[in-house]
């Protein structure tokens, strides 16, 4: 392990401090001590196809919220996502939607139910735990009056593998920070520069000039118009160094779950 992995769900709403990342880390113009900023309006390209999925626990009733973004398939209605954005504590999360372009409680391209959820198998049952982290990515598939996603959003993202060890510089990561000094309701980005997070699996990213708050998970990480990977969680916010872990789209078994889910939302339209 090259870094420790007690780790914070940024997906379940907590007070945030505003004292993480040292200002000389912070890459972001005008971003906050959590590295963040927020994105001008109006929102274009890739920031228009990121939004919110809300879901809601079966058990305790609790509201998860989470970012993803429309990926580019053939079947044009996929949205990739945090998979313990759509598995929570080893339960499937009800009720989920997606919303594309959420902007101050307005969702631009309308509300979408989701219809099929993709995970790695590992994620089915488990609960959520750092040793899932490499493998924390999920799809989920929507429909709304027969149209698919992309007839609305534009076209989706491509996906850009990475294999362990790789480094990227410059990468923007966005989403929707809740808690305190954050709305829930606006687009936020931050800027930051990648090493390898542990040395074993499919290994992750991590950056520690961004800290992703509450609301943050599943929000895409952005690199040459493509999208590298997913915020999948961050370390604790009291943490005065803080970081945040990415899970990479990394290469085979992305792709084949991909495959999958576009092969799925295709058969769906035609029936």
């Amino acid at each position: 392990m090259v870094l420790s992995l007690l780790l914070l769900d940024p997906s379940a709403v907590t007070e945030v401090s505003q004292r993480n990342i040292p200002a000389p880390r912070v890459l972001t113009p005008d971003g906050d001590r959590l590295g963040y900023a927020p994105v001008p309006r109006p929102l274009t390209g890739a920031r228009l196809l990121t939004g919110v999925l809300v879901g809601r626990d079966p058990v305790t009733g609790q509201d998860i919220m989470c970012g993803g973004t429309v990926i580019g398939s053939r079947s044009r209605s996929l949205v990739l996502t945090a998979a313990h954005c759509l598995y929570h504590q080893g339960r499937t999360l009800g009720r989920l939607a997606f919303l594309p372009g959420y902007d101050q409680g307005r969702a631009r391209h309308g509300v979408w139910p989701v219809v099929r959820t993709w995970v790695p198998a590992r994620w089915r049952s488990r609960p959520y735990s750092t040793e899932l982290l490499p493998y924390d990515v999920g799809l989920v598939g929507v429909v709304r009056r027969g149209r698919p996603l992309e007839a609305v959003t534009g076209r989706g993202l491509k996906a850009m593998p990475t294999t362990r060890g790789t480094a990227l510089r410059g990468l923007e990561l966005l989403g929707y920070p809740a808690g305190k000094g954050y709305p829930g309701l606006r687009l936020y980005r931050c800027l930051g520069d990648t090493v390898e997070a542990i040395s074993e699996g499919p290994g992750l990213m991590v950056t520690r000039n961004c800290h992703a708050a509450a609301g943050g998970s599943g929000g895409p990480a952005l690199y040459g118009g493509a999208v590298a990977g997913v915020v999948s969680s961050s370390s604790p916010l009291s943490d005065a160094k803080g970081y945040t872990v990415l899970t990479r789209l990394n290469g085979r078994p992305f792709e084949r779950m991909l495959a999958r889910a576009d092969r799925a939302m295709r058969a769906a339209r035609r029936d």
